[in-house]
């Protein structure tokens, strides 16, 4: 059997705490399900800038380059405020995914029906909820030119440039059809065609991809501030939206709070393909570093390890194993399972961040 390569980065906060309990999962499987990995270990963010005074070396780069997949923990925290904004622990985070030019991110929400009542939203509206957002990451506003803070006249301005190219918005809306036939089939287009040309172009260039190349694949459009709405009053309408870097962000992180927790939920970027034809893959939990519960085993480690359940599934072809891994957190909630974050007026059993990854190792062992 295959040994498949991952690069753990765990980062700043929080980040060391949940990877730690990914890299009990990781053991369990090759002890229990035989898929053996070949792991190694380094540092991004502000740990990588505390030893080397830079958040991400070229070295890192060079390994997150050729291995089958990188699981990245969290960057930040304030100790790093300060520091000028070139090396900033973000700063290392953005590289990777420029570098590895990880185009395509899906970010996707489900509601475990256990906290579907964590919701803002009334029950009937988000139970169930089993959606994924792809999100185009390496162009767009936060990456177009001219950009910056200048002066005219009297008055400061500050310029952003959103620029996107047909071959740009082509992949990712590939990116968004490929992960359609493997679920419902169905992918909702959202930009701002109505006052932004790199809207219309964006609609057109979607629309092109799927008449010549995936005719049957329900495609609707939508614009983004409409959509916003949609996610709150009907979320279950949908199933892939695809959409550009700046509203992806905002509807990607509307849709997380649908489900009723940051924590619970995972994220995958994905690139072009390598010469083994998987293509470069870097996941990573949705929550930041929350460096305030940092080092005092309160953290909600699922998100983690769910992220290392989209890397089984989309990069190491173990669809099974990751089916095995997400059930196996399902039944943990169901129980009654419950890091500080997810307890509510319902009660559960409180637990530790390790506990909890007793109980999904547990659940592993029962299943």
């Amino acid at each position: 059997m295959a040994t498949h390569s991952l690069l753990i980065l765990p980062g700043d906060g929080i980040g060391p705490e949940v990877m730690a309990e990914v890299r009990r999962v990781i053991d369990w499987f090759a002890a229990n399900k035989g898929i053996a990995f070949d792991v190694s270990e380094d540092l991004v963010g502000g740990a990588a800038y505390d030893a080397h005074g830079t958040p991400l070396t070229d070295e890192t780069l060079a390994k997150a380059q050729e291995v089958d997949a990188v699981l990245l923990g969290a960057v930040g925290g304030p100790k790093y405020d300060n520091l000028d904004f070139s090396v900033k622990p973000e700063r290392g985070l953005l590289r990777l995914r420029k570098e590895m030019d990880l185009f395509s991110n899906l970010r996707p929400a489900q509601c475990f029906d256990a906290l579907a009542d964590f919701s803002s939203l009334k029950r009937d509206v988000v139970a169930g909820l089993d959606i994924v957002i792809v999100r185009e990451l390496t162009s767009g506003v936060y990456f177009g030119e001219p950009r910056g803070i200048h002066k005219e006249g009297n008055e400061r301005v500050g310029i952003n440039t959103q620029r996107y190219t047909e071959s740009e918005i082509a992949r990712v809306a590939r990116s968004a059809f490929e992960l359609a036939k493997k679920r419902s089939n169905k992918v909702c287009s959202m930009e701002k065609a109505n006052v932004m040309e790199s809207g219309i172009l964006w609609r057109d260039v979607v629309q092109e991809i799927h008449d010549t190349e995936y005719p049957e694949v329900e495609l609707t459009h939508m614009y983004a501030d409409n959509g916003a709405m949609q996610l709150v009053r009907a979320p279950k309408q949908f199933d892939v939206i695809v959409t550009d870097n700046l509203f992806g962000d905002v509807l990607s992180d509307c849709a997380a709070m649908l489900t009723g927790s940051l924590g619970m939920l995972p994220s995958a970027s994905l690139g072009l393909p390598m010469a083994n034809g998987k293509p470069k893959a870097m996941y990573e939990p949705v929550h930041g570093s929350a460096p305030d519960i940092a080092g005092q085993g309160k953290a909600n480690p699922i998100a983690c390890i769910l992220s290392f359940a989209m890397a089984l599934r989309y990069s190491f072809d173990e669809g099974e194993a990751a089916d095995l891994l997400e059930g196996a957190v399902e039944k943990v909630l169901a129980d009654g399972v419950r890091t500080a974050d997810l307890m509510g007026p319902e009660g559960g059993t409180p637990v530790s961040t390790t506990e909890m990854g007793d109980a999904i190792l547990a659940a592993l062992d029962a299943a």
